[in-house]
């Protein structure tokens, strides 16, 4: 790591202060972008590009076009409208175009005098008089025609008080820096043969100025070779970051948990129920794991409603009947209250204390249960995030479960892990997540932990049935709601915004409410949004799982929520406009029971294929791996994975579906890094993985 500093290209040593025109102030608002030195210029990626190569007539415009155009003044006068504007007519002999300004300056004003030539770029709309731009980019020209830009327009994302001009101008001078200094290539030449790729400097010459021939939709698509390159080296990045972590923390000492007092056998037996062979399977290589010197660090990945939660609870038992403690992190107060109604449920039968510890708890009950947790009264804690704050301490923490890793970060998990590092050992870590994805996905998103997958789901489980229903077919809809509720099941109903959005056309949350209590007055109807405080929209959640509620109306905020199995009937708006992936979660939340579910995607048409074949997929099939896959297959370019969605790692030019063809190569490359040039690795992190130097201990 030593190495690859001192051999680390001269833009990757300078301060961006080191630039023309840089001062504190400027380079404070730079780091919100994160860029700290010069070479951080480079790879802050265009999220799109404008054409100004070419200059037209004002004749040629319609309304949506982004333009380069070229006139003279004609008029420039102040209105008072709504509001105060600055309005300056242009004309260049084929028609007129107004430019609207609401933001301008005495001095600016001066400067578009009657005769004066402007050169603009805007986006051209219908005003009151005609055609107009609105606040376009401008300069004056002189009279002879000066050449128009032989490149392609980026546009980057910004921050306050950092403009797209200030912006271009400073990558343009490290890209000066670029030919003259350069910026060190971390991927050694061989690791990219036979992919046709463009090295590191061609690459980020081409993202930042690309020709006026370039195909504008390949590069909005993301899938130019340039952007490949970029794309390569950041999926490596973060490949060869986790291996390296995975690699050191198998390193670390650890306890091995043998259960001596029998814990986890004495709860196996008395479960009303037999593990499924997928359950056995998990537990068998957790167990393994736990008996080892060495930490474990396992993901358990199962679809909705598979049983992770009763392998993690085995596991706690198996470290309390060690002498130790386990503790269970859940991403929402509301999940971690229904583990803790779960594990008590199953433990305080055999003797052993629960502690809950969350946000929401009075003062005097959270010091009880902290003074518990760090005296050793209390072997099994579960907890939100609060549970790495400062201020708790673990007598002696041997394992921690992650409920939904996607919540939670790399770093995060690793924080949590330092808690139990007092008495030099590390506790092991179970990490569970009901997302699907695909394996070769799988081995990249987690490539720092071993996976169990949980693929079979408890006998009893009825499949949800789910029927594709046009939104003219809403008033059929509703009355199966008040059937359902007429028969004591209990009902969500999902729409995907809270408040009405006429570009969108999609149903609004607060709107439907009232009008399902309308059509529905005997149903008692709740409300769930993400607006609300968290303590409401737990209140809310609570009563649905209580049934004081037997119609909750929500936006997505109950993808991942409590489990409630009188929930029969899911009712989804706007399904067209939603990824398999976040549809078949919400369906998870019905079939929680022995009852049979249904769930209803309500559609608006017309449907566009790719929205006709996903829907097709919910209706056919109830596996989330087979819909992970066909979710692959599916997806168009430039169609993001996010992070909410999916969990996986926020990238800035690569998306693991999009390029998931270059995975097995990423792979492999990862490896060699590894084993020959594992000094690169902490400088292809410095620059692609935000907080690089601090993820985990890889130093």
């Amino acid at each position: 790591m030593a190495e690859a500093a001192r051999t680390t290209g001269a833009s990757e040593q300078r301060p961006v202060t080191a630039l023309r025109g840089v001062g504190d102030a400027l380079a404070e608002r730079l780091r919100r972008l994160g860029i700290a030195q010069v070479q951080d210029l480079l790879f802050v990626l265009p999220v799109d590009y404008d054409d100004r190569t070419e200059c037209r007539r004002i004749g040629e415009l319609y309304p949506g076009m982004r333009s380069l155009i070229e006139g003279e003044v004609q008029l420039t006068e102040v209105v008072f409208r709504r509001r105060r504007q600055l309005l300056t007519r242009l004309s260049d002999g084929s028609g007129f175009l107004t430019l609207r300004f609401f933001h301008f300056s005495a001095s600016q004003q001066e400067g578009l005098v009657r005769g004066a030539r402007l050169r603009c770029f805007g986006e051209v709309r219908r005003g009151p008089q005609g055609l107009e731009m609105v606040h376009p980019e401008y300069r004056r020209v002189s009279e002879r025609s000066e050449p128009v830009e032989d490149t392609l327009t980026p546009l980057y994302p910004l921050t306050e008080g950092v403009t797209q001009g200030r912006l271009r101008m400073l990558i343009g001078q490290a890209l000066r820096e670029l030919d003259t200094a350069g910026v060190r290539d971390w991927v050694p030449r061989e690791l990219l043969e036979d992919l046709h790729l463009p090295s590191l400097r061609e690459a980020l010459h081409y993202v930042h100025r690309p020709p006026k021939n370039a195909r504008l939709e390949e590069l909005s698509a993301r899938r130019h070779p340039a952007q490949r390159r970029l794309a390569f080296e950041e999926l490596l990045a973060h490949q060869a970051n986790l291996r390296l972590l995975k690699r050191t923390t198998r390193t670390d000492p650890a306890r091995a948990l043998e259960d001596a007092d029998g814990l986890a056998a004495r709860l196996l037996a008395s479960l009303p129920f037999q593990l499924t062979g997928a359950q056995a399977r998990a537990l068998a290589e957790v167990e393994a794991d736990l008996r080892a010197e060495r930490p474990m660090v396992r993901l358990v990945q199962g679809d909705v409603g598979c049983g992770k939660t009763v392998v993690a609870a085995l596991a706690a038992a198996r470290t309390a009947g060690s002498g130790l403690q386990a503790a269970l992190m859940a991403p929402t107060e509301l999940l971690a209250e229904q583990h803790a109604r779960n594990f008590r449920a199953w433990f305080e039968p055999l003797g052993l204390p629960v502690a809950l510890l969350s946000g929401a708890q009075p003062a005097r009950t959270r010091r009880s249960a902290l003074e518990a947790v760090a005296s050793a009264e209390v072997r099994v804690v579960i907890g939100t995030h609060a549970l790495f704050q400062e201020g708790i301490e673990f007598a002696d923490l041997a394992l921690v479960i992650v409920d939904e890793q996607h919540r939670f970060g790399v770093q995060q998990r690793l924080r949590l892990q330092e808690k139990g590092r007092a008495s030099g050992r590390f506790p092991h870590q179970l990490i569970m997540t009901a997302t699907p994805i695909p394996r070769t996905l799988a081995m990249t998103a987690y490539a720092d932990l071993d996976v169990s997958v949980i693929d079979e789901l408890p006998p009893g489980r009825t499949p949800v049935q789910t029927v594709v229903v046009p939104e003219q077919r809403r008033d059929q809809v509703v009355a199966r709601v008040a059937q359902a509720s007429r028969t004591g099941r209990q009902v969500y109903w999902v729409c995907p915004l809270i408040e009405e959005s006429e570009e969108l056309r999609a149903q609004a949350a607060e709107e439907t409410a009232a009008v399902l209590a309308e059509a529905l007055p005997e149903v008692r109807v709740g409300l769930v949004h993400g607006r609300l405080s968290a303590a409401k929209k737990d209140e809310v959640m609570l009563a649905f799982q209580a049934g004081r509620i037997q119609l909750l109306v929500a936006t997505t905020v109950i993808e991942v929520g409590v489990d409630v199995p009188n929930a029969t009937l899911m009712v989804i708006e706007n399904a067209e406009r939603m990824g398999l992936a976040q549809l078949h979660q919400l369906r998870g939340r019905v079939g929680r029971g022995a009852a049979a579910s249904s769930c209803v995607l309500l559609y608006r048409a017309p449907l566009s294929p790719l929205a006709s074949r996903r829907l097709e997929v919910m209706r056919r099939t109830n596996d989330g791996f087979e819909i992970a896959r066909r979710d692959l297959e599916l997806r168009g370019p430039g169609e993001l994975l996010g992070t909410r969605q999916t969990g996986l790692a926020q990238m800035r030019v690569a998306d693991l579906m999009r390029d998931a063809d270059l995975l097995p190569r990423v792979q492999a490359a990862a490896e060699v890094l590894l084993s020959d040039y594992p000094d690169n690795i902490a400088a292809l992190s410095a620059r692609w993985i935000a907080g690089g130097e601090q993820y985990g201990r890889v130093g």
